[in-house]
This record gives structure tokens, sequence and C-alpha cells, in this order.
């Protein structure tokens, strides 16, 4: 039977003992794991299952911009599986202005929606103009006028689709965000692992640090202006902290042995961290970020306890352990004598919990059908779903605004990031033309 490795983790499915487990968690950390990527990255948008909300957006006004703004706009609507954008082709008029809208033919084309809107030049850079129309009243819901750069259109663009999103669905919009993804380019030889920063939708990369050894485990903070991240700069772990806009950065941990698995506390004055003893065995600890103190340790079992989380009420950790014979999820209390609460028994494998921003849910790798997929559960009954279908997804990580999960996933042979839409099942998966990308992490509301 096929042996399952992690980046953050190493496990198995056949029966092995603490001693061998070890070995193969270390052998994993040493060796990283081999997969590459470049700037240019593709998107690929999988239907779900629910039907989503139809909306127009017509191309905005304004000649020779460095940006389609609507288009964009509209990818973003696309990929949240809750809105169902009319593709150009078949509008039925290219209406910039309210006056020019004939709403009649908005609806023999069934869109509930209208989105219009301008942008011209202001200075040095624009101003875009946007309305959003309820196509069945023919009420505007929305208006708004928005100052940017050339350089900035895109985040305007972002902006605008969160501000969408929010006026139907009620919900804030998590287009105007980043993610973090570990990257890794060149032959074995001569390989250089990249940690990355791009939109939320794969664009505009920019390589955060650059090293000939493994980096893996980016974290953001909750202000969003730094990664925590695990390098293995001399061969040796080390846990670091990096500013995302100075580029200057920390060593946090760098104690003998294994040092992985970074997670910011909600103030983001902590960091917890699976840290191994002189005997190799992992344990969860926490480190002040704001002192010079060793990290408190918070787990003592002869057991792995690692991929630490917190609750968003900073007051326990979830984490992973194999102390029950296989990986379950736990729960702890961050208090003096406090002892660990199981919360999964569904299934013989859930590991790598991530906090959902309302605190409810856990999203988690699970064993499926002989897969290994991502759910969700439900943390104050621990029942749980399964929100993807591949055969080695890992890596969760919730939106800002806990409405998708991205992960790491692999389509036809090669690593790929993916998103799922938690209630219409909309699949999103970014890859590079060549080789792996993994590792992903998003980033709170900037």
């Amino acid at each position: 039977m096929p042996i399952f490795f992690s980046a953050h983790y190493t496990w198995c499915s056949v029966p092995m003992s603490k001693t061998h487990q070890r070995r193969l968690l270390a052998l994993w950390l040493l060796l990283g794991s081999a997969f590459s990527a470049h700037a240019q990255l593709t998107v690929d948008i999988t239907k779900g299952n629910t039907s989503p909300i139809p909306i127009a957006v017509v191309p905005f006004a304004g000649d020779g911009l460095p940006v389609d703004v609507a288009q964009v706009v509209d990818a973003d609507l696309a990929r949240s599986g809750r809105l169902s954008p009319l593709p150009r082709a078949s509008m039925p008029q290219r209406p910039n202005q309210a006056t020019q809208v004939d709403f009649l033919q908005w609806k023999l084309v069934k869109t509930d929606y209208l989105t219009i809107g301008r942008v011209r030049p202001d200075g040095a850079g624009f101003v875009v103009e946007v309305e959003l129309h309820n196509v069945l009243t023919g009420e505007r819901v929305l208006g708004v006028a928005m100052n940017s750069t050339g350089t900035g259109l895109r985040l305007a663009a972002h902006r605008i689709a969160d501000l969408i999103y929010e006026k139907i669905i009620g919900v804030p919009g998590a287009f105007a965000t980043r993610i973090a993804y570990v990257a890794v380019e060149g032959p074995v030889a001569a390989r250089r692992w990249r940690l990355v920063v791009a939109d939320s939708d794969g664009e505009n990369p920019v390589t955060i640090v650059d090293s000939k050894e493994p980096i893996m485990s980016p974290v953001w903070s909750p202000d969003g202006t730094k990664l925590a991240y695990v390098s293995f700069e001399g061969r040796v772990s080390s846990v670091f902290v990096q500013s995302i806009q100075t580029g200057v950065r920390e060593r946090v941990s760098g104690r003998a042995g294994i040092n992985g698995a970074p997670a910011w506390s909600p103030d983001g004055h902590r960091l917890a961290l699976a840290l191994s003893q002189p005997d190799g065995n992992v344990d969860v600890f926490v480190k002040d970020l704001n002192g010079d103190g060793p990290p408190l340790r918070v787990t003592d079992d002869p057991a792995i306890d690692t991929e630490p989380c917190f609750s968003m009420d900073g007051q326990s950790l979830y984490f992973t352990s194999d102390r029950a014979g296989r990986p379950q999820i736990y729960q702890i209390r961050l208090a003096a004598g406090e002892r660990p609460k199981r919360l999964t028994f569904e299934g013989s494998y859930n590991a790598r919990p991530r906090i959902s921003p309302d605190g409810k849910t856990l999203a988690v790798v699970t064993q499926d059908q002989g897969a290994y997929r991502i759910a969700r559960v439900d943390v104050a009954t621990g029942q749980s779903v399964i929100l993807t279908t591949g055969r080695l997804d890992e890596s969760p990580a919730f939106a800002p605004n806990g409405q998708t999960v991205i992960y790491s996933a692999r389509e036809k042979g090669r690593g790929v990031l993916a998103s799922v839409a938690i209630d219409s099942g909309v699949v999103t998966r970014i890859m590079a033309p060549s080789g792996d990308i993994r590792d992903p992490a998003w980033s709170p509301r900037l």
C-alpha cells in the first residue's frame, strides 16, 4: 500500500512504528518536494451543481486602457460560483450609461443584474465609474466612482467585483486579496525554490524569497503585512517571519531538529509551531513574537502532534495527532492542565486543520474512497462534508470571507492550485504552463 507524504506531515496507510514514522518525517523535511512553476499562470473554471444568479458585465467605456476592467470583474464573479456572467457575444446591447439601458432586452436574455461602467483619464491616473442595476425592477442598486493609477486598474477591478458580490450575495467579496504559494524551478541539480505572492486570481506574481533549498508552509499574518514560512537554508529547518513590503525577515525558530507548520494567532503576537524534542518526538508549541523566551510547550504525548491552528478567539489550538493510531483532529485550550479533545471521528484519516473566519468550520484533508480530499468539519458537531473530488488534494486554507477554500491538487500529473466554492461546488484551477505549484495560503482582506 502506498505511503502518503505531505509538505506538513508524514503519515502512512499501513501501520508503522513511531520510529519509522519519525524517520520518514525527517526524510521528507530534508528532501522537500519536487514541483516547478513559471510566472504566467492560467485559470480554468469547472461549474458546480447549483444555479448561480445570472449577471451581465458590459465592457466599460474607455480607450487605450492597460486593463480590461470589465473582463477582470466578469472573471472574478464567475470564479465565485454564486454568479454566472453572460458571455459578451450574447449581450443584446453595450450600454455604458443608465439612459442607454433597455431593460426589456436584458430580461429576454434572462439576466437578473446588469453592470455598466466607464473608465476615464484623471491626471496621471483614471477614475472608474460603475453602476449595478436590478434588471427585473430597473433599480440602480450600486453606484461607485473609484480612483486608480494605471498599474492599479486590476486591483480596482477586484474591488469592484467585491462590491458587486456583497451587494447581491450579502457577504463581502474576497477578490481584492492575495495568495502566497511555493514554486520550484529548474532541474534537480540546479533547483530553486521560490515563495511567490500573487493576486487572488494568480495574476501579478512577485517572488518574495528565492532559495536553492526547500521552502514550505507559508502563512499570512492577520494584518497581511508578513509571511511566516519554513526554510531549509543550510539543510536544516527554520521558521522565518518576513515583511512583504521591505523583505526584512527574522528567524523565529531554529532549534535542533524539526521546526515546522507555523500558524499565526489572531492578534499576530504569537506563532504556533510543530517542534521536535531531543528524542525526535514532535509536539505543538507556541512562540511569543514579542519576547525572547523559549516557546511554550502545549502538547506532551509520545504521538506525533503537528499542524497547529489557532481558534478565532486565540484561546485554543486545533492540531493533527496520531495518538489514537491514525491522524485525527484535536483541540486543546491554552490553559494549564488542559487535555486535548478529539474532534473528528468520521473516517480513518483527518489532518491539517484550518479554521474558517467565523470560527465554526474546519477545512481538513480527509481520506475518502482511497483518495485524499478536502472536507469541511463542523466544529460543534464533528460532522464532515467532502468538498473536492481529486486523488491527492491537500493544504487547504479559507478565503477571508469563508466562502471558498484554496488547496493544492494534481492535474494531469502536475501540481496545481485549486479553489472550491463552499456552497456551489465551483472549482477553479490555477496552473503553470509546466511543472508544479503548491502550498497555497490566502491573505486577509486588504
